[in-house]
């Protein structure tokens, strides 16, 4: 693992380099990139359900589960509500989008029909919450529906309380269970470099470099407000918990550049996990809260949400009101819940926000599909850092996180030897 972000970040730039001299080439190799997300989206669901289930079944205390839930929506919800925010306010005072011009008629509304089918299904409220139960149990590991795989895993995990030392049998055989499948990631986590070569050579080679003159203005906007969300928004909450934003990005430098080269914020969530307990986070509050982070906190997503949907009414010069504003963000605020941090989520997030502002022309959507993908990036970036910094200070306004562990490991960084870090692991 010592070289492996520098092996994924000579993956990315040899994708961009075969991607921008050979396009055909580069857009052949889709399927590197494809095939690596795929092999981690196949541990995902299982990691999920046994951190979470064996979690909660090794609380015992299920106030404590509730303090801690509680305390991770509430952060959720007014960090994810500023980030929402911060979108609104850059998008309004830069303005990327004046003097396009373009004229909805003009576009092919076919280009974002399937995105915004996506964004119709389970549209109402109820349809929403009915699928957040899956049909079977098994059904929801198929999908990989996360929300259901963590309904499965809070009701099993409560299940395990409720049956005295076979309760306590099986939430141990999950923790042992737990292992395994976070060998199976150590092992995919190498092809990394391959999965990013092959992602990057893909979007260059099918948009090209040019791609981004036209829309350079909002990409720029978006990659700016998310850094300066991060290190300033961020930034604040790491130092107000007692660390340091920048120790922090150093410490998970190599899931950052697997996120970057994949798109997906998901590719590196068991090592994010991992590295958080070894930061002093409590093996069962991380496995609450990361999860469920993945549905509820998506910092970047919302910031892109506000940004690119003032972006595109002000590219088709469509006026919007302060109180048409007020209405977009209570919209993004529910439409923002649930996406995960998977390739295109965001985008079909926009589709379902556009969808319940008639405002906007829908059809303004096929102006973004060319650079999406370069915003995804950014996207789950935001968001990765984001649901690290979250387990940190909920498992600090717990009682949960060993404040000397955390800051011995910032200094020393992510390289430790394997003999430090089994010398070292935090205490359950």
């Amino acid at each position: 693992m010592k070289t492996l972000y520098v092996q994924v970040l000579i993956g990315i730039a040899l994708g961009v380099l075969v991607g921008a001299l050979w396009p055909e080439v580069g857009v052949a190799l889709k399927p590197l990139g494809d095939a690596f997300i795929k092999l981690v989206k196949l541990v995902i669901a299982p990691v999920i359900f046994l951190t979470v289930a064996s979690g909660i079944a090794h609380m015992g205390d299920m106030k404590a589960f509730g303090r801690v839930g509680v305390k991770a929506l509430v952060y959720f919800e007014v960090v994810s509500t500023l980030a929402l925010v911060v979108g609104l306010v850059v998008g309004h005072l830069l303005q990327p989008g004046r003097g396009f011009d373009i004229d909805p008629a003009a576009l092919d509304p076919t280009i974002a029909a399937g995105y915004v089918a996506k964004a119709h299904q389970g549209g109402d409220l109820v349809a929403y919450l009915l699928h957040l139960i899956p049909d079977t149990f098994v059904g929801a590991f198929a999908e990989g529906n996360l929300l259901q795989v963590l309904l499965i895993a809070v009701l099993t995990g409560f299940a395990c309380t409720r049956m005295g030392p076979f309760g306590d049998r099986a939430a141990a055989a999950m923790s042992d269970m737990a292992k395994l499948f976070f060998g199976i990631i150590h092992v995919v986590v190498k092809l990394a470099p391959l999965g990013a070569f092959g992602a990057m050579g893909f979007t260059i080679g099918k948009y090209g470099v040019a791609s981004l003159i036209q829309l350079g203005a909002l990409v720029a906007t978006f990659y700016v407000t998310a850094l300066v969300f991060v290190l300033v928004v961020l930034g604040a909450i790491a130092w107000a918990s007692g660390f340091s934003i920048l120790k922090f990005l150093g410490y998970i430098r190599e899931e950052l550049l697997i996120v970057l080269g994949t798109s997906s914020s998901e590719s590196a969530l068991p090592q994010l996990m991992e590295k958080l307990e070894r930061l002093g986070a409590r093996k069962s509050v991380v496995g609450l809260v990361v999860p469920t982070g993945y549905s509820f906190n998506l910092d970047g997503t919302n910031i892109y949400m506000t940004l690119a949907t003032l972006f595109l009414a002000q590219a088709t010069n469509t006026h919007l009101s302060l109180v048409q504003m007020a209405a977009l963000l209570g919209i993004a605020m529910l439409t923002s819940k649930g996406a995960s941090g998977v390739t295109g989520a965001g985008f079909i997030t926009l589709a379902a926000t556009l969808a319940v502002v008639p405002d906007i022309p829908i059809a303004a959507l096929a102006v973004l599909v060319g650079v999406d993908r370069f915003m995804s990036e950014c996207r789950a970036l935001t968001n990765f850092v984001g649901n690290g910094v979250a387990t940190l200070v909920v498992a600090k306004w717990e009682g949960a996180l060993d404040s000397d562990r955390l800051s011995r490991e910032l200094s020393r960084g992510p390289n430790a030897t394997h003999l430090e870090v089994i010398e070292d692991l935090p205490a359950d």
